[in-house]
């Protein structure tokens, strides 16, 4: 079966629809699936509930999703830096379902491994708990959490073969490799698309098997969430003789 698309739009031809559910990979600004989310933006659906960690910062990534409007619900676990998706959710504009951050992933991964609910011991006796179920074990009390499966999931690899097999680097791990198993359709954007046998087996993170689509990324820019910097000392002993700095 043919996987590789020749871009984001033809990727997600047929996937998108209204008041659908879609699970968006990444952590702040790193790993998300940006031309994924530009072609989501493109094709105007719009009732979305978006399961992410957070909604990375204004005008990037599912920035603009919610500055179009396209989104009617956010399952997540942090606000951030994300000053429209503050202000629509104060404002009533916007649904959000919080959830601590390792009950959202394991609410993920729960899905992708056809778990339906699971019991945590976070959040019990807090807002999180309100309306939900709760158990004691063992003399502990738990809180029923239900697992997350989506209509569609996009994602960002670095690496990735025709045949789906894809490896995350480093910080682009964090909800990407869960969110691959846990929805109808995974489509992966990936920044080095090469054959089948060229990815080492012992590093793939997500099998082909639940990859259904792979578009190739053009060169892009990666962006910082927070550049800190420091005020540069040009006195220092290279630049005090007369040398570079580099």
């Amino acid at each position: 079966m043919r996987k590789v698309y020749k871009g984001p739009t033809e990727a997600l031809a047929g996937l998108l629809r209204d008041d659908m559910m879609i699970m968006c990979g990444g952590f702040g600004l790193c790993g998300i699936p940006d031309e994924l989310i530009d072609a989501i933006q493109a094709s105007g659906v719009k009732g979305l509930t978006i399961v992410s960690n957070n909604a990375g910062i204004d005008g990037v990534g599912l920035g603009k999703l919610l500055e179009t409007r396209q989104v009617a619900k956010m399952i997540s676990s942090y606000v951030g830096e994300n000053k429209e998706f503050a202000r629509q959710y104060l404002g009533g504009e916007l649904e959000i379902e919080f959830n601590p951050q390792g009950t959202l992933a394991e609410r993920i991964r729960a899905g992708g491994a056809g778990i339906p609910a699971f019991f945590t011991k976070t959040g019990f006796g807090t807002k999180v708990a309100e309306g939900k179920e709760t158990r004691e074990f063992d003399g502990e009390n738990y809180v029923m959490e239900r697992g997350l499966f989506a209509d569609l999931a996009i994602v960002h690899a670095h690496t990735g073969d025709t045949e789906g097999n894809l490896r995350y680097r480093m910080t682009a791990r964090n909800f990407n490799p869960m969110m691959a198993s846990a929805a109808k359709v995974t489509v992966a954007q990936v920044e080095h698309l090469v054959k089948p046998g060229e990815i080492d087996p012992d590093t793939i993170h997500t099998p082909g098997i639940f990859v259904k689509r792979i578009v190739a990324l053009s060169t892009g820019e990666k962006r910082i969430e927070q550049r800190t910097t420091r005020k540069r000392n040009d006195a220092t002993p290279a630049a005090a003789a007369g040398g570079g700095t580099h």
